[in-house]
């Protein structure tokens, strides 16, 4: 099986998205009054008029209301981080990691009452998936920036791993009152040293496991159920 059949597209964008012009634009007006009213039909409704956008190409560009919206802000995000982060080279994979987590956050610096009004709107039941989509998109090109290639099982657990690395510091950040986010950013580097240890436990575990069961171990039948589970039609 290969692993990048389920390669993300970027927050459900691309440049080929027709509508994409349309939803910055949208983007663009709502991101002053979310602070206030949240991320809302109402609000978009608002800022769909604001922009000045026909509703004819409104319902094209947001079939999905709010979720549209929120998709776009979550790929101006991660597109804000990518051209934020400086080449890889010379940088060891745990200073990569954590520099791209630390970039991501700093994208939404600027709007963080939006990104946290954003958190609160995922965490509604029935929003999960997206959640999780976006987080897993996140880290996918955090993880590609930072020159992974995995295909086997690590693959799907580098990048679940590091949406829980994500989540955690993103709601401790909103809270940091340190400057600079001082506080944020010595609480990432110990989630990312927590990871670190756990990967060499990790591997230790994967070959004792392959030595038992062969090369198909428990893990990678997990990790597949998983990939399967997650990308099933709905």
């Amino acid at each position: 099986m290969s692993w990048r059949l389920f390669e993300p597209i970027v927050a459900g964008v691309s440049a080929q998205d027709p509508y994409l012009e349309t939803r910055q634009a949208v983007l663009a007006k709502a991101l002053p009054n979310v602070a206030f009213d949240g991320w809302s039909k109402a609000m978009l409704a608002a800022a769909i008029e604001e922009a000045e956008i026909d509703p004819a190409m409104a319902e094209l560009a947001f079939p999905h209301g709010v979720d549209n919206l929120i998709k776009t802000y979550s790929a101006a995000g991660d597109a804000a981080m990518l051209a934020a982060l400086p080449k890889p080279d010379g940088l060891k994979i745990r200073a990569r990691i954590t520099e791209a987590v630390w970039q991501r956050l700093l994208a939404d610096g600027d709007n963080i009452e939006a990104a946290r009004r954003a958190a609160g709107y995922l965490s509604v039941p029935g929003r999960q998936k997206l959640a999780a989509d976006l987080l897993f998109t996140s880290a996918h090109l955090m993880w590609r920036w930072a020159g992974d290639e995995a295909t086997d099982y690590n693959y799907y657990s580098k990048r679940l791993i590091l949406s829980g690395v994500i989540t955690a510091t993103r709601l401790y950040w909103f809270d940091d009152k340190s400057d600079d986010f001082a506080n944020t950013r010595a609480f990432l580097e110990r989630r990312i040293e927590n990871v670190m240890q756990f990967e060499k436990v990790k591997a230790k575990a994967k070959n004792w496991s392959e030595k038992i069961h062969g090369d198909k171990a428990p893990l990678d039948g997990l990790i597949g159920a998983f990939a399967k589970m997650r990308y099933r039609q709905n």
